[in-house]
């Protein structure tokens, strides 16, 4: 039988992906830590744990934020529900937020559980879901090439 994983994959979560480093951290985790700070800003602080969870299509991310200036829960609800690509269910009276499932075949991030995170200063806590076929690769590459062309950035 063929070895895959060092544990049973279904019905399970496994906190491991890609090989573990010397500080206990994975090749996963830090690859999420240095592409975060490649596009956002190269001195934000990022923690990751990456889990391998058994779905067939999605990204999920528990998201923690602390911002310098106040931003309550309403406020970045507005932001997010303003910003282009971001679909925002966040219904928890109603149990409505993201799942993969829900993600599976669309171009936008879902975005659910918005709530401020009382154990820091200026905290939210956010719960993002992706359809990682099409948004995190092909979706990409085609809004990259068509930047590129709007741009005039790309080659004759």
């Amino acid at each position: 039988a063929a070895e895959v994983y060092p544990y049973q994959i279904a019905f399970n979560a496994l906190p491991h992906i890609d090989v573990f480093l010397e500080d206990g951290s994975t090749k996963e985790e830090e690859k999420m830590v240095r592409e975060t700070q490649k596009i956002l800003d190269k001195k934000i602080k990022v923690s990751a744990t990456t889990v391998r969870v058994p779905v067939f299509v999605g990204h999920s991310e528990s998201v923690n934020i602390q911002t310098k200036e106040k931003l309550d829960a309403v406020k970045a609800r507005e932001l997010l529900e303003s910003a282009p690509g971001i679909k925002v269910i966040d219904e928890p009276d109603e149990n409505k937020y993201p799942t993969p499932i829900l993600s599976a075949g669309s171009d936008e991030c879902y975005v659910g559980r918005i709530r401020n995170d009382n154990s820091v200063k200026n905290g939210l806590n956010i719960w993002v879901v992706a359809d990682n076929l099409r948004k995190g690769a092909s979706l990409n590459a085609v809004q990259l090439a068509e930047l590129a062309v709007k741009e005039n950035l790309a080659g004759n």
